[in-house]
């Protein structure tokens, strides 16, 4: 396979450019659809209660994910802290959304091109996962061309919640290797009142939209590791809030039936889900089986699906 394509983008000077214009954005915030436009190099937080620096949680050779990223020795992965939206049921709530003592997680631009150094270096991960990464673009990217420089070499995973920024998205294009978002809804009124985005259903496709424009189907190399392309994950959540069979066809109308789709059947009532009886439930069999009649109705035939656990 071929080399990551940030490697060309640094070498002709491109990567550079990107990082002052990712770097301006947060003067007046237009990092993801929020636009809250507000000044976080001075500190002034949005929606994502976000300043100038990235927040890290926590970052470790991940074994869990799916297996072309996962692979022998592990996806290395960085957790993001705090998040452009708010999941009722969202699993990682104590770092999306109620991480505290935040200065505690700040990471200059040097600390966090040592942790993709360190999982690239000593961990020998196949590649740097940033999970939730929509808010935090401009210090990953200007994190980025100092790990290059250091000898960063190895594929950058995009691993978002769907919520991204058309413009954000293009001005990276050539960064990331692999997209790895959600599409969780196929209603915007479910998508308002669970994760509170109003106008999640089109931010989101036009994002995934991008994003396959960008990378195209999933290519791995000879041991089946991601080196580039778009997965998909929907998690299925219980009485068809998430839409899935809308979501699937529209995976096979407007992407490709060769996309690959992570089906994930691990809903649980984390958060504050157990409090809304449409959501206090795990999934039904018959639930989860629909979705995969309806990968197969479609052609979708590139899944990666969870079995159901009781």
């Amino acid at each position: 396979m071929s080399k990551p394509s940030y490697l060309k983008l640094f070498s002709l000077g491109e990567l550079k450019k990107r990082v002052e214009i990712l770097n301006n954005k947060l003067l007046n915030c237009t990092v993801c659809p929020r636009d809250c436009e507000i000044d976080r190099t001075k500190g002034e937080t949005g929606y994502c209660r976000s300043g100038q620096f990235a927040y890290v949680a926590s970052y470790c050779d991940h074994h869990g994910e799916e297996p072309p990223l996962s692979g022998f020795n592990g996806s290395g992965t960085v957790f993001l802290g705090n998040c452009n939206l708010r999941c009722v049921f969202c699993q990682n709530a104590d770092i999306s959304q109620q991480l505290k003592n935040l200065k505690n997680y700040e990471y200059t631009t040097e600390k966090l091109a040592d942790i993709m150094l360190y999982l690239q270096n000593v961990k020998h991960c196949h590649n740097i996962n940033f999970v939730s990464p929509s808010h935090f673009v401009p210090q990953i990217v200007d994190a980025i061309y100092p790990a290059i420089e250091k000898g960063l070499n190895i594929p950058l995973v995009y691993n978002s919640n769907g919520y991204d920024s058309l413009d954000t998205l293009k001005l990276i294009d050539g960064i990331f290797d692999i997209y790895l978002p959600d599409l969780k809804y196929a209603n915007n009124d479910y998508a308002r009142k669970y994760s509170a985005a109003k106008d999640y259903v089109s931010i989101s496709r036009t994002a995934i939209k991008e994003m396959f424009r960008q990378v195209g189907v999933l290519q791995v190399d000879e041991r089946g590791i991601a080196q580039r392309g778009l997965i998909i994950r929907h998690l299925v959540l219980p009485n068809n809030i998430s839409g899935t069979v809308d979501c699937l066809e529209w995976i096979a109308r407007e992407l490709s039936t060769e996309v690959t789709i992570s089906l994930m059947a691990q809903y649980h009532p984390a958060n504050f889900a157990d409090k809304i009886p449409s959501l206090s439930r795990r999934l039904k069999r018959r639930e989860f089986d629909e979705a995969l009649m309806a990968m197969e109705r479609f052609g979708l035939t590139e899944g990666l699906c969870q079995q159901l656990l009781f």
